[in-house]
């Protein structure tokens, strides 16, 4: 089965990437299932329900976050009206929503996909590793498919969920750096990993924004408004294929489709 996972997703550029690209996409690489990080569709921060709806719409299956799904006050109005729209399941018990979901796609095959978010460099929240091991144990009988987007700033955290899953997981994939890494690779186990897919928008930026308000931030020190630039788009994240009886993966490509306007 294979599978495409796109890299976090910026405000309108990136949407209009997923529109514009994403179907022939699915289509030259014969993509059986699409997720996509969605934490910074809407301006660049956060999610909205119209947004939301719009991705759908572009043929993604599932849609995974992180820590910019809380940006938007309005998300606690939707998120739980999305079954497939998951947060890190490693927030403390009582945030709304859920981190992972198991989806059967249209062939009968049962998908499991985790949500988690890392500890160095961000929020104290629970232990990435310890939930990583109660989810995986929620899966048990469901699925042998289990891909999880590890959301986090140290590759360190990253590259050791990795080994820590190897042979548990069907893939360990990173977002949240928006900056694709060249580390791609199937673990000794069989598990996909890579420490960052990459991000979907504008290039011609510092990491989807516009680079003159955070080169200026840099050398002032001081808070800048952060809007999402516009040119040089491109599509980034990895296809994968995994083998639906052992839940083993065989391979791992990276990919980057520039949007020619």
């Amino acid at each position: 089965m294979r599978f495409l996972f796109i890299g976090d997703i910026v405000g309108k550029p990136g949407r209009r990437a997923i529109r514009e690209l994403l179907p022939n996409i699915i289509s030259e690489y014969e993509v059986d299932f699409v997720i996509a990080n969605c934490e910074n569709s809407a301006s660049g921060f956060g999610i909205t329900r119209d947004v939301i709806d719009e991705l759908y719409q572009s043929h993604i299956d599932v849609l995974t976050s992180g820590n910019h799904i809380w940006d938007k006050k309005e998300v606690y109005d939707f998120l739980e009206d999305y079954d497939t729209l998951i947060r890190p399941a490693n927030y403390p018990e009582g945030v709304p929503g859920w981190g992972s979901v198991t989806v059967k796609t249209p062939v009968g095959i049962n998908v499991g996909i985790l949500n988690l978010a890392g500890r160095v460099f961000m929020q104290p929240i629970d232990c990435p590793f310890k939930t990583a091991e109660k989810e995986l144990a929620s899966f048990t009988g469901k699925t042998n498919i289990i891909i999880i987007d590890m959301h986090a700033e140290a590759t360190s955290e990253k590259k050791a969920l990795g080994w820590f899953l190897d042979g548990r997981a069907s893939a360990v994939l990173g977002t949240h750096t928006h900056v694709q890494t060249a580390d791609e690779e199937i673990l000794p186990g069989g598990t996909a990993y890579i420490s960052d897919v990459g991000m979907t928008g504008p290039f011609d930026s510092v990491i989807g924004v516009k680079k003159e308000a955070v080169i200026e931030k840099f050398l002032l020190q001081v808070p800048k408004k952060f809007d999402v630039a516009k040119a040089d788009i491109r599509l980034q994240g990895v296809v994968f294929d995994v083998n639906e009886k052992s839940g083993k993966c065989s391979k791992i490509q990276r990919l980057s489709v520039c949007l020619n306007i």
